[in-house]
C-alpha cells in the first residue's frame, strides 16, 4: 500500500517543517505490516524521521526531503558517536535503530541543508542517514545532497545494499559519503560520490561485529580526502573485501588508503580493475598503533594504546594512476587546510619492523606521476613505523605524517612476501628523489621499470 505524506497533509512549499505528519505516515505504514511512504511534488522541510521495518520510503523524481535549518527539530537519541571528540556531530536527519528491511528509493533528492550549519561555532551539524543494528537495508536510485556532516552511517548492520546513488557534499567538513562500521554482506554498485572527506570507508569498532564480505563495484569517486579508506579504526577485524571497476578523479590524498592502527586486523582484500585521474598518493598502507584522547580519529571504545595488529594477503592488480597538469598545485579543503601538494605523492606500505605486512600483491601497476620534486624540497630524515607502546610519544611515522614521501613514485618498508609484478612508472618530469625503495622486506617477485621524461632506466634492487 502507497501512503502519500502530501495526502495526509505535508506541505511542499520548502518552508513549513513536516516532521510529525510524515512520522505519523511512517508509523501509520509500519503498524499495518508495511508498504510505501511517497514523497512527490515539491520540496518538504522535515526535523529527524525514525524509519521503521518493512517501510520503503520513495522520493518521486522531481521531490525533494529537506533537512530542517533548526536545529531543534533534530532528536538528540539518534546518536551513537564513535570518534572520540566529535560532539558536533551528534544528531541526525533519517534514522534507524534495530529495524529490518527498509528501503530508501526513487529518482528524488534528499537534502541535508548543509548552508544552516557551519563548521564553526557551537551548532550541531546533523548527520544525514544513520542506521544502528539494522538488516536488510536499501539504498536504491536517490540523491543524497549537501550534508552537514557525513551523508551516511552504516552502524553494526548487515544484509545491506546500495545501487545507483549520487552523493554529493562540498560545503562542508566531515563529508563522507558511505560509511559502514561493524556492518557484514555489503553490496555497492554504479554510485557517484562526491565529497569533502572519505569518499567510503570500512572500519570496525568492535570485535563483536567484524567487517566482512563487501563488495564494491562499477563506482566513481571525487574526495579532497580519500576515494576508498579501509581501517584507521580497526579494534575488530576486516576481511574478505571486493573493490574492482572503479574510477577515481581529483583525489587530494590516497585513492585507495589501507591502514590498521588500533589491533584487529585487515585481510583477504582484492582490489582490481581501477583507473585513477589525478590522485595524490595512488595506495597507501599502514600498520602501526595510535591512541590520543584528544584525537578526532581515535575510537571511542579504546581506553589506551593497542598492541599493533595485522595486515596480511591484499591484491592490487590492474591499477592505472595518470597526474595532469592540475598535479603541480596544492590542493586546499576549503581555502587554508591543506590536503596534497606534489611532494606528498607516490605509493606507500610501511609498518613497524618487528609487525611487517604479509603477503602483499601489487600487479599490473602503471603510475604516471606530473613529477618535478627537488631534493631539496624533501627533509633528509625519514621517521621509522613506531610502537608506541615502547616508545610513546615520539616521531613516528603514521597516518598523516609525514607530509612529503621521500621516493618519487614507491616507497615500501617492513613487509614480507612482497610481490612487485609488472610495474611500470613514469612522470611527465624529471624527479630528483629516487624512483623507488623497497627496504627491509622479503621479496617473492620484482618487476619494476621507471621511464623518465627524457631517458629510461631499468631500476632493479636486492632487499634485505
Amino acid at each position: 500500500m502507497v501512503y502519500n505524506i502530501r495526502e495526509s497533509g505535508a506541505l511542499g512549499d520548502g518552508k513549513t517543517v513536516n516532521t510529525r505528519i510524515i512520522q505519523n505516515t511512517i508509523d501509520q505504514c509500519h503498524l499495518a505490516g508495511g508498504g510505501t511512504v511517497l514523497v512527490e511534488g515539491g520540496i518538504y522541510v522535515s526535523g529527524t524521521l525514525f524509519l521503521r521495518s518493512n517501510v520503503t520510503l520513495e522520493i518521486d523524481q522531481g521531490a525533494v526531503l529537506k533537512a530542517s535549518p533548526d536545529i531543534t527539530d533534530y532528536a538528540e537519541n539518534t546518536h551513537y558517536n564513535r570518534y572520540r571528540n566529535e560532539e558536533a556531530l551528534d544528531r541526525c536527519f533519517l534514522y534507524g535503530e534495530d529495524q529490518e528491511n527498509i528501503t530508501i528509493c526513487g529518482k528524488g533528492r534528499i537534502e541535508g541543508n548543509s548552508e544552516a550549519f557551519p563548521n564553526d561555532g557551537s551548532i550541531y551539524r546533523p548527520m544525514l542517514l544513520r542506521f544502528l543494528r539494522c538488516t536488510q537495508l536499501r539504498i536504491e536510485d536517490v540523491q543524497l545532497c549537501d550534508a552537514a556532516a557525513w551523508t551516511t552511517a552504516f552502524l553494526d548492520s548487515s544484509y545491506i545494499w546500495v545501487s545507483r546513488v549520487y552523493i554529493h557534499n562540498e560545503k562542508r567538513y566531515n563529508g563522507d559519503g558511505l560509511d559502514f562500521d561493524g556492518c557484514a554482506h555489503v553490496f555497492v554498485d554504479n554510485c557517484s560520490i562526491t565529497g569533502t572527506d572519505d569518499n567510503l570507508c570500512l572500519q570496525s569498532s568492535s570485535k563483536e561485529y567484524p567487517v566482512k564480505d563487501i563488495h564494491i563495484n562499477n563506482c566513481e569517486f571525487s574526495s579532497v580526502c580519500a576515494g576508498i579508506r579501509i581501517g584507521l579504526k580497526t579494534i575488530g577485524d576486516i576481511y574478505n573485501v571486493v573493490i574492482s571497476n572503479c574510477t577515481m578523479d581529483k583525489v587530494w590524498r590516497e585513492g585507495i588508503k589501507i591502514e590498521c592502527t588500533e589491533g584487529g586486523s585487515i585481510s583477504e582484500i582484492s582490489i582490481q580493475n581501477v583507473t585513477m585521474r589525478d590522485v595524490t598518493r595512488p595506495i597507501f598502507m599502514i600498520l602501526n598503533n595510535r591512541f590520543k584522547t584528544d584525537d578526532y580519529g581515535s575510537s571511542v571504545e579504546m581506553e589506551q594504546m593497542p598492541e599493533i595488529g595485522r595486515m596480511e594477503n591484499t591484491a592490487i592488480t590492474n591499477l592505472t594512476a595518470v597526474d595532469s597538469e592540475e598535479m603541480k598545485n596544492v590542493h586546499y579543503r576549503f581555502t587554508d587546510d591543506i590536503m596534497g601538494e606534489p611532494k606528498f605523492n607516490g605509493i606507500r606500505i610501511d609498518a613497524e619492523e618487528h609487525h611487517p605486512i604479509c603477503d602483499i600483491t601489487l600487479q599490473n601497476i602503471r603510475y604516471h606521476s606530473i613529477g618535478g620534486v627537488k631534493k631539496t624540497d624533501i627533509p633528509t630524515n625519514y621517521p621509522k613505523v613506531l610502537d608506541q607502546l615502547l616508545y610513546p610519544g615520539s616521531e613516528t611515522s603514521e597516518n598523516y605524517y609525514p607530509n612529503w614521501s621521500r621516493a618519487a613514485y614507491m616507497d615500501i618498508r617492513n613487509v614480507r612476501d612482497l610481490v612487485l609484478d609488472n610495474i611500470r612508472f613514469s612522470s611527465e618530469e624529471t624527479d630528483e628523489r629516487e624512483p623507488y625503495y623497497v627496504e627491509e622486506c622479503l621479496v617473492c617477485r620484482q618487476d619494476v621499470e621507471v621511464k623518465w621524461q627524457t631517458r629510461k632506466v631499468s631500476v632493479q634492487r636486492i632487499c634485505k
